[in-house]
């Protein structure tokens, strides 16, 4: 159908409304409803915006691991603080990390950023401090009734906050050099004294 319109010199100007729509819809269709990609319309394939997906969703996921430590904290047998090594399931104690021997599948026990500098390069909770800030012992020495630290700290010290002595061993104040508060109740009634009461000859039992 075809419209006129006035002109001011008096002319009749004509327009197909028909194909003017025509032309409209034309302009708007999607990309999926057209041949082929034109200048106003980009076609981008599924394929290419899967794989776009991916390498971001890869990217944020090495970006997250390189900026999380990996947690080195476990429980070794015996409540023992431990080193958990890189498959995850292997759990040695702390004193095993930096001994020239690999108790890890693949060695990061026993790597130079871990051992490079000791007790510096260690991480915190495989060191314990000794009252004599120059001396350290591994995390799992205290509490086990030897003197490790030399002067008892390890075992008798606030900063040890030691349990009360096991059942496998006797209650004294040791009078040897090796031991602080606990004795190992085989050393009882072996006719040495251990303890600066003789407790361990008259009143420990095996």
């Amino acid at each position: 159908m075809n419209k006129t319109h006035p002109q001011g010199n008096g002319a009749v100007a004509t327009f197909d409304s028909t194909k003017s729509s025509s032309e409209e819809r034309d302009h708007w269709q999607p990309c999926s409803a057209q041949v082929g990609c034109t200048g106003r319309c980009v076609c981008i394939s599924a394929t290419v915006l899967l794989v776009l997906a991916a390498a971001v969703a890869l990217a944020v996921a090495l970006g997250l691991l390189l900026q999380e430590p990996v947690s080195r904290f476990c429980t070794a047998s015996s409540n023992q603080t431990g080193f958990l090594c890189n498959d995850r399931e292997t759990c040695i104690p702390a004193s095993q990390v930096c001994d020239s021997i690999s108790s890890c599948r693949h060695g990061e026990d026993e790597q130079e950023k871990l051992c490079g500098d000791l007790p510096h390069s260690l991480p915190g909770f495989l060191v314990f401090h000794c009252s004599n800030p120059r001396s350290w012992i591994y995390a799992d020495q205290r509490c086990d009734g030897m003197n490790d630290c030399g002067d008892c700290s390890d075992e008798m010290g606030s900063l040890a906050a030691c349990p009360p002595c096991r059942s496998q061993w006797w209650s004294c104040s040791s009078v040897f050099y090796e031991y602080c508060s606990c004795i190992p109740r085989r050393l009882c009634r072996d006719g040495v004294q251990h303890c600066l009461g003789w407790s361990d000859e008259y009143l420990c039992t095996p």
